[in-house]
């Protein structure tokens, strides 16, 4: 288990995480718990791929969870207001759980509490799926300019080594991959990185300047395509 590749270099395998889900699972007629569900794009495909998936997607996001409650055509979807730390269901509950680049947003000193919680409620032998992005690549030299997550992205791989050190889990596989990000301009930048509710970003109008700049400098004829690096670890829920 590595944190970070040596370089970029070293990271072969480029694709949308979709790919991998459907590599990594089977989740026909299983219950499934995800957990910090976002906009729910990931949810959605989850929920309309297969047969006979039904899934619980936690959002601790007010804003989103509301615009999520808005959702008509996903009647195999349950959202719900909850956090990682506190998940609202009964032991044993899940055949599978995903974590898309949410567990750095647990606060610090709730990770371990999170990850006893998905052990908690995932069934023996049932497995989870927590991806973070990696701190390195352009994408990411643009972000820590007014978000850095270094600290935070180190401290969820390290409550993945202490959930498995304590036997919650066993580490079944690590995957790293370049996933696509695009961004038709600086604007849509703002509107879905910058402006994100679960974060509120208040930049200033110096430090906004610097970003574009920094964003502008990718600018294609086509808009801004970035390779973020991921590393995606697949544990494997002991029975307790």
């Amino acid at each position: 288990m590595r944190l970070v590749p040596e370089s970029l270099d070293q990271i072969t395998r480029r694709g949308a995480e979709w790919d991998l889900v459907e590599e990594l699972h089977s989740l026909d007629h299983c219950s499934i718990l995800e957990l910090g569900c976002g906009r729910a794009e990931l949810t959605r495909r989850i929920a309309c791929t297969g047969r006979g998936r039904q899934i619980v997607a936690l959002e601790v996001d007010e804003i989103q969870h509301q615009l999520n409650l808005a959702t008509d055509d996903l009647p195999n979807v349950s959202f719900g207001l909850g956090s990682a730390q506190d998940i609202p269901a009964k032991s044993g509950t899940f055949d599978a759980a995903f974590m898309f680049k949410s567990l750095h947003h647990v606060p610090v000193e709730h990770m371990d509490a999170a990850l006893r919680e998905l052990s908690r409620v995932l069934k023996p032998g049932a497995r989870a799926h927590i991806s973070e992005p990696l701190f390195m690549g352009s994408f990411n030299d643009v972000l820590r300019m007014f978000h850095d997550e270094q600290r935070v992205r180190q401290e969820a791989y390290a409550a993945i080594l202490r959930a498995v050190a304590a036997g919650l889990f066993e580490h079944v596989s690590q995957t790293f991959f370049l996933s696509p990000l695009h961004f038709a301009d600086f604007d849509e930048f703002q509107s879905h990185i910058i402006g994100v509710s679960h974060t509120q970003q208040r930049l200033s109008p110096q430090l906004l300047r610097e970003v574009r700049e920094r964003f502008e400098q990718h600018m294609t004829s086509g808009g801004v395509d970035f390779a973020q690096p991921c590393r995606v670890d697949l544990l494997e829920a002991k029975a307790r």
